[in-house]
């Protein structure tokens, strides 16, 4: 046993001479010390500025997303959810959550108050679609009913009244003739 002990220490020995014997100067990366230097610099001013500027941004985006939904959707009430992501911002996200799923909700509240389930722009927008053509006879009598049944509940607004007239004049208008399948003549 001593005899194995003795072998093991003179190999240690051995191992820390050579380690000893190694040259000193030792280099962390292939790139000389100016070039690193360099791109340090560079990282440490990207990271101040372009990160929270980006941190910001994208901030900012995810907290819009329920407004973006509800105004996709054509939401009744997308201002006031706007507004409470406004408000989230104050309360530190807190808010954004019922924001959230307030612009995923069917409006049946607002549907039986008011006839509709689609804010003002809905019918513009349509009556926009409506003048190129681009909605079908069955979705025009449609909204004309959906119109319609908004002012046996109360007044129109402007912007439906005008969206109604014209959805109108669309509907008073012939119809433009079709296209020959074959091309030109």
């Amino acid at each position: 046993m001593a005899k194995s002990s003795a072998v093991l220490r003179s190999r240690t020995a051995a191992a820390c001479a050579t380690l000893l014997t190694l040259p000193g100067v030792a280099h962390a990366s292939f790139l000389p010390p100016e070039v690193m230097d360099t791109a340090a610099m560079y990282l440490a001013w990207f990271i101040v500025f372009a990160v929270p500027i980006g941190g910001i941004v994208l901030f900012w985006m995810v907290h819009v997303l329920p407004e973006k939904i509800a105004h996709k959707r054509h939401h009744p009430q997308r201002d006031a959810i706007q507004v409470l992501c406004l408000l989230s911002l104050v309360f530190g996200g807190l808010l954004w959550p019922i924001a959230w799923l307030w612009a995923y909700t069917k409006p049946v509240m607002h549907r039986m108050a008011w006839g509709t389930d689609k804010h003002d722009d809905y019918f513009t927008h349509m009556a926009e679609l409506a003048e190129k053509g681009e909605v079908g006879a069955h979705e025009l009598q449609h909204l004309h009913d959906e119109l319609d049944a908004i002012e046996a509940r109360g007044a129109l607004t402007p912007d439906q009244r005008r969206a109604r007239e014209r959805l109108e004049a669309v509907a008073a208008a012939p119809a433009p003739a079709a296209k020959p399948a074959g091309g030109a003549a």
